[in-house]
């Protein structure tokens, strides 16, 4: 494997860095006490990355099996025990385990603790998960879609349940 074609072909450098201070307020909570913090997004990063700090509470939470034809996901765990799904088994990881899943790997999570947990969550590249998380937190206010309109849902955000 090799470096990538340069991106920057500046021959002194830029100041561009970004700083979020861990105290920073959250972008999205849900009735169920996930907190989502967006501490980058794909916008954010020119479509690199987007990395998210998910915070569930210690109702059980979190998706069942699915997969994304576009995007990798990975799973760093910060504090409590989540079950991540590998696609053949769930693992109860804890505080410093890592999970990766390539495009196309089936993978969910779940707090099922009964304590709070919490992770980073990587999506490469830097897809607009932005409007998947907000769109979930709506249906819990509104109520669910109908059918129709949740398999459009899922389509545009690439998740495939299985």
């Amino acid at each position: 494997m090799s470096y990538p074609e340069p991106r920057y072909l500046g021959d002194t450098g830029e100041i561009n860095a970004t700083y979020r201070a861990a105290d920073h307020e959250p972008e999205l909570r849900s009735s169920g006490g996930t907190v989502t913090h967006y501490l980058a997004t794909g916008a954010s990063t020119n479509g690199q990355f987007g990395m998210y700090r998910w915070e569930m509470g210690p109702v059980p939470s979190g998706p069942s099996p699915h997969f994304h034809r576009s995007i990798s996901e990975s799973f760093y765990v910060l504090t409590g025990t989540i079950r991540i799904y590998d696609g053949t088994r769930w693992i109860d990881t804890v505080p410093g385990d890592f999970v990766h899943v390539p495009e196309g790997g089936i993978h969910g999570f779940r707090n099922e603790s009964g304590e709070p947990a919490s992770m980073l969550l990587h999506f490469s590249p830097g897809a607009p998960r932005e409007g998947y998380f907000e769109g979930l937190v709506e249906f819990a206010v509104s109520g669910r879609p109908s059918e129709e309109e949740l398999a459009e849902f899922y389509l545009r955000h690439d998740t495939f349940w299985v």
